[in-house]
């Protein structure tokens, strides 16, 4: 039977009964309401937009303050490798101090800076709605 010959109305009856459309609803609505604070989150209300101003600053203060040290880090090894050329001849683990430094201890450091980005940016975030909730 191919696709364009089959037809549902024809095998069931020109006449037989729909099924009744069932509603699919994710959410309970007869929970707790939409909290204050949200609802003036998402308006913007001119009370909100210097505490708004204030997370976003603080949060820029810790992305340009955690950037800075992995900028640092990264391209200030390089920099004293270049300039004292004798700590490149030092071997750790059979492996030259430029290369485990920047080959494979960078990675773990990222992470670290990573986790420490996420952590100071939920407890500004916290801090924010603790402040709303007030």
């Amino acid at each position: 039977m191919s696709p364009e010959s089959f037809d549902v109305r024809a095998r069931l009856g020109e006449f037989s009964p729909r099924p009744r459309r069932k509603r699919v609803v994710l959410a309970d609505r007869r929970g707790p309401h939409v909290p204050r604070v949200r609802v003036e989150v998402e308006e913007q209300t001119g009370a909100l937009e210097g505490l708004v101003r204030d997370l976003v600053e603080k949060q820029l203060r810790v992305a340009l303050l955690l950037s800075g040290t992995v900028a640092l880090v990264l391209f200030g090894l390089p920099l004293a490798f270049w300039l004292a050329p004798t700590l490149g001849d030092v071997e750790l683990f059979g492996l030259h101090l430029p290369w485990l430094l920047l080959g494979v201890l960078a990675y773990p450091f990222l992470v670290v800076i990573g986790l420490l980005y996420n952590r100071k940016a939920e407890r500004n975030e916290e801090d924010f709605l603790g402040m709303l909730e007030e």
